[in-house]
């Protein structure tokens, strides 16, 4: 599941077209990528000679080789994560002021919590926190396009993200790429940033010819206008399930053969054995070598299923991007 979403069915809906299984799927080859090395990622990725709380930037490592860091104020949460623990009014604002204590200076929304633009705005203002980013769909009327727009302005976004989409229908797509483009003009107008944000099936789902739902993307949405919202758990998934020898790197040249710029990375981890969404760094995903290959605005934790609890995903999330070296 994604904000409401669920990737992981339109993803087997796809592949049971293809004849693929279940088994294929959540396992692929993942389990060969190395989840021992993924388990002890967050155990060595802080120098036993660096303080958490006050990393070295940008230092040099290793015989002289520069190795860097994912700066604080680029850390997000996307608070879909966090549902379960914001269910109400009281629940959001404790998760919140737990944020802030966690260090994160900035959120990437999944609704208002029961409240206004303004409300929220000044909730999060308290607490030196930045709704930096939404997720919210293609508007169905051009009163509703101006309204989360404004909503957007009101609380200073910088990004606006489509979360999901899906069909069988080449004809689909093509329409909402249009739409997104006509969105993406008119948000720029307001000096936000329109981005869509992937799962696997994009890259899996057949609309004739050989021709997937990434490739319409890919091909119709309007660089100049449009950015693109990485899931690297979506794309490793994706390269697992297109057969690629090393997912790792089908998620770099997803991101290297874009036409559209890779502003932000959902920063999302993959269960050795399962194959399921995991806690950051006790999975296969190579964020270093991710990292290293591309850099982005923003990096975004989440977990649609926290392993333990959500605050406990959301901490072990700040901590992990917090020491990771790359």
């Amino acid at each position: 599941m994604c904000f409401g979403f669920d990737g992981e069915a339109a993803l087997r809906r796809s592949l049971e077209e293809r004849g693929s299984s279940r088994r294929q799927m959540l396992r692929g080859t993942a389990a060969g990528v190395g989840g021992a090395v993924g388990l002890a990622a967050l155990a060595s990725a802080a120098p036993a000679s660096a303080s958490a709380g006050s990393p070295q930037r940008h230092g040099q490592h290793g015989g002289g080789r520069r190795r860097h860091e994912v700066p604080d104020e680029l850390i997000s949460i996307q608070l879909y994560t966090l549902r379960a623990a914001m269910g109400t009014r009281e629940g959001f604002d404790l998760v919140m002021k737990r944020l802030a204590q966690y260090g994160y200076q900035r959120v990437e929304l999944a609704g208002f919590g029961d409240r206004t633009a303004k409300e929220l705005r000044d909730l999060l203002r308290g607490l030196d926190i930045w709704s930096s980013s939404s997720h919210d769909g293609i508007s169905a009327t051009p009163a509703a396009l101006q309204t989360k727009l404004q909503n957007a302005a009101t609380l200073r976004q910088k990004y606006i993200n489509v979360p999901y989409l899906n069909s069988t229908s080449l004809s689909e797509w093509q329409k909402w790429a249009d739409q997104m483009n006509v969105e993406a003009r008119a948000a720029k107008r307001y000096g936000i940033a329109y981005g869509y944000h992937n799962h696997a099936h994009e890259f899996t789902i057949d609309l004739g010819g050989g021709k997937t739902p990434w490739d319409v993307l890919t091909n119709r949405l309007d660089p100049r206008l449009v950015h693109l919202e990485v899931d690297l758990y979506w794309a490793y998934t994706a390269g697992v399930n297109t057969g690629a020898s090393d997912p790792d790197q089908f998620a770099i040249d997803v991101v290297r053969e874009a036409p559209q710029k890779v502003r932000q990375f959902h920063v999302k981890d993959k269960d050795a054995t399962t194959g399921d969404m995991s806690d950051l760094g006790t999975g296969v995903v190579d964020f270093e070598r991710i990292f290293r290959a591309h850099d982005v605005e923003e990096y975004i934790v989440e977990n649609d299923t926290p392993d333990v609890s959500p605050l406990t995903s959301a901490a072990v999330g700040r901590c992990y991007l917090d020491t990771i070296k790359f």
